[in-house]
């Protein structure tokens, strides 16, 4: 009997997958993205419109006419190291002097949202662990990119909405108004884009960090380049290579480019495209480019250590940044006393920096406030990395050794510290040694300029302070520090010129800093923040000390 074996059967192929299967999931993601920035997202675009709006109303009661203005500012806003700072004045029309500092500085700001929404929604959540979590159950492969992405461009639109409006509200030209909302849309969706290409470049947080950040320092750069060189000079052509020029070359209240708009557009798709095709050319938890290896043995042995060589990066990159700013600080100096020739723009420097000393003593005053601002920044983003390290375990490994909580917290709290005091200093050197060599007489300037820097760190430790006991006491809501140090900002360097009453203006501890260089320092409001800011602080760590990790 002969047997007939079966004709074999052709080799089963998978199904071809569903075009949008890979989005599974994105709009559970996406109102999850977005439930956990409700205070974010929509704080710092509050924020950001009122930078510019409130800056156009102070700038409105400052100069009663356009003639005074013109007349006032003319000769100092051509000064090239300002040009560099916050690029070229579109023209000389109220509204742009009005809105001259914000509109490429706020774009730069609205970057910084960008990157900080994306990267948290990508690889903060692979790193972390959350996203394996979630991938387990019905959600696609590309969902959280997408999801990031649309939460990072809503946050981007919301801000530019916010700020055409109040600006119009504000009396600024409708039009150029409009110009504006194109100039922020431009960098912050460029920077959407940046942040989730960089997120699949890298395998870490700090390394997307690194990327994206990198990438916004390069673009300043490039643009500054192009903005500062002579007019027929082919450096020129420099500042179309970066997205931060195309803001600029928006010209709000100027020409009023709206076509530059298409350019983000195309450069936010195209990134888009890349980030998704990265995105299927390496596994879960990893990053196309290796890693680096490390060594063999660590030569760190404390905690301590290991906290200063995990912020390294983070504080050379400030470091630089305020280096750059003490030149431009300086350099400005020497043109002040023609830039403030009318008894309004002294009064606003006053209202904003003090009331004693030359016009020279109240313009460095007014910016060191500022840089104070900044140093704050510096000061919580190195304090609440320790929730970042709770998030993602690692701190329990450090913990699990004889190392404290206390401990481990105060080796944080130490390198914020010293680097924020680090980082004026070297500003206030910087600046002195350039205004100084002007002067003829580098080391005097030097001196009182690296004293009224130093002398603003009481109240960037209240700032730090509340970081730490956000953190402590209430580790879900430490991002609100940031919200906190945005109203510390509006009510300390705001408030006066807008006539709030004074017992609102003294919440903020920058209000109660001395008018230096040129005013009387008064120890008895620095030795009161300086107290405060250690309660706040013990207050922290005893709640850090009694909750439970993770």
């Amino acid at each position: 009997m002969t047997t007939v074996a079966p004709a074999p059967s052709p080799t089963a192929r998978p199904a071809p997958r569903a075009a949008g299967a890979g989005l599974t999931g994105t709009l559970s993601l996406l109102r999850l993205a977005a439930r956990r920035d409700r205070v974010l997202v929509p704080v710092s675009a509050f924020g950001l419109a009122a930078f510019v709006a409130l800056s156009a109303q102070a700038t409105f009661a400052l100069f009663p006419d356009l003639r005074s203005a013109q007349e006032s500012m003319a000769p100092t806003l051509a000064n090239p190291a300002l040009v560099a700072m916050y690029g070229p004045i579109s023209s000389l029309g109220i509204d742009s002097i009005a809105t001259f500092k914000s509109v490429l500085l706020g774009g730069v700001f609205l970057a910084l949202l960008a990157y900080v929404v994306v990267r948290r929604h990508t690889r903060t959540e692979e790193e972390t662990g959350r996203l394996e979590l979630l991938g387990a159950g019905v959600v696609g492969r590309r969902a959280a990119l997408a999801a990031a992405l649309l939460l990072g461009t809503a946050a981007v639109l919301l801000t530019v909405v916010l700020t055409i409006g109040w600006s119009i509200g504000v009396g600024l030209d409708p039009a150029g108004s409009v110009a504006l909302g194109v100039c922020w849309l431009v960098i912050g969706l460029s920077w959407v884009g940046v942040t989730a290409v960089a997120a699949q470049l890298t395998s870490s947080t700090r390394g997307t960090a690194g990327w994206s950040l990198g990438a916004l320092a390069v673009a300043f750069l490039v643009r500054a380049v192009g903005d500062t060189a002579a007019a027929d000079s082919p450096a020129r052509f420099l500042s179309w290579l970066s997205p931060l020029g195309w803001g600029v070359k928006v010209s709000a209240f100027g020409e009023n480019r709206y076509w530059v708009a298409a350019l983000g557009i195309a450069l936010f798709a195209v990134l888009v495209a890349v980030a998704f095709s990265l995105l299927e050319r390496r596994d879960l938890g990893a990053g196309v480019l290796p890693s680096r290896a490390g060594h063999d043995r660590s030569r760190i042995g404390t905690a301590g250590a290991l906290t200063r060589r995990l912020a390294r990066g983070t504080v050379v990159g400030w470091l630089v940044a305020y280096v750059v700013l003490g030149v431009v600080l300086g350099s400005i100096a020497g043109s002040v006393e023609t830039f403030i020739d009318s008894p309004e723009v002294a009064d606003m420097l006053r209202a904003m920096g003090g009331d004693a000393g030359s016009v020279t003593d109240l313009y460095f005053s007014t910016e060191l406030h500022f840089a104070a601002i900044g140093a704050s920044a510096l000061s919580i983003a190195l304090v609440t990395r320790m929730h970042t390290e709770e998030t993602t375990t690692r701190a329990e490994a450090v913990l699990a050794t004889p190392v404290g909580r206390v401990t481990w917290a105060l080796g944080h709290v130490a390198v914020a510290v010293a680097a924020s005091a680090l980082v004026l200093l070297v500003s206030a050197t910087v600046a002195g040694l350039v205004h100084g060599a002007d002067a003829g007489d580098v080391g005097g300037t030097v001196a009182r300029l690296a004293g009224a820097a130093l002398s603003t760190l009481p109240a960037v430790w209240v700032a730090l302070a509340v970081a730490l006991l956000l953190y402590g006491a209430l580790p879900r809501f430490t991002g609100l520090a940031w919200a906190a140090l945005i109203v510390f900002l509006l009510l300390g360097e705001f408030g006066d010129l807008l006539d709030l009453p004074g017992w609102l203006v003294d919440l903020s501890p920058f209000t109660h800093l001395p008018a230096l260089p040129g005013g009387t320092l008064t120890w008895m409001p620095l030795v009161a923040l300086t107290a405060f800011a250690m309660a706040v602080g013990a207050a922290g760590l005893v709640a850090l000390r009694r909750r439970d990790i993770g």
